[in-house]
């Protein structure tokens, strides 16, 4: 497995580092850690799927993101002081594996191959971005085109977007993703499902048509 944030670090060191890594395995549903949460580890994704689950004050749970293998997590917390604290919850979608090391070996890296905090910088934009993006969008994109682009960008995390392709994911999470209501999430599904793009199933949506999904999306 390959991870972007090493991609400067020579095979042997890279292979070193690693080597101090805790291997830590998660079944479906369970709490890698809550968001408040100390935090003092970065995973890297080895196997299984993941989501960034925050929770507002009011009780309201959303759903930020997916992570796959060659995906890590917890790097802001480790970023964050002499206390550093969780931001966000993790989730485990499905049993997974990661691999976690502490803080002061990740420091001791960046110290050593100082091209690890350019692409963790550059890393930590483009998430900015994407979050400027999401805000722009979850204001002025139709809520059809919304839950498209969430079923594709899915779609990646798992089997790719090509026919055949299934995203084990319920039509609440689905929701959670594109800012929106399950009911209105399901209005979607079906019209697709009517158009012959998706077929949807009991916590799964099989993408039948993905370039005319691709197509929609791209759209507004």
């Amino acid at each position: 497995m390959e991870w972007q944030l090493l991609d400067s670090v020579p095979e042997d060191e890279r292979r070193r580092f690693l080597s101090l890594a805790r291997r830590r395995r998660f079944e479906k549903g369970e709490v890698v850690f809550h968001g408040g949460d100390p935090g003092d580890t970065l995973h890297f994704v080895a196997s299984g799927r993941f989501c960034v689950r925050v929770e507002t004050s009011l009780g309201v749970t959303a759903m930020l993101a997916l992570i796959g293998p060659g995906d890590y997590f917890g790097i802001l917390a480790l970023l964050d002081g002499a206390r550093p604290q969780r931001s966000a919850s993790i989730v485990a979608l499905e049993r997974s594996e990661t691999l976690s090391v502490r803080k002061g070996e990740f420091e001791e890296l960046r110290q050593r191959f100082p091209a690890v905090s350019e692409l963790l910088l550059k890393a930590l934009g483009e998430q900015v971005r994407r979050l400027s993006d999401s805000l722009v969008e979850a204001m002025y994109t139709p809520v059809e085109t919304r839950v498209i682009r969430r079923l594709l960008e899915a779609a990646k995390v798992w089997d790719g977007q090509v026919p055949g392709s299934v995203v084990p994911l319920t039509q609440e999470d689905l929701a959670e993703l594109a800012g929106t209501t399950r009911p209105t999430t399901n209005k979607v599904l079906r019209q697709a499902e009517e158009r012959g793009w998706v077929r949807v199933g009991r916590g799964r949506v099989e993408l039948v048509d993905p370039d005319a999904l691709a197509k929609r999306a791209e759209r507004d």
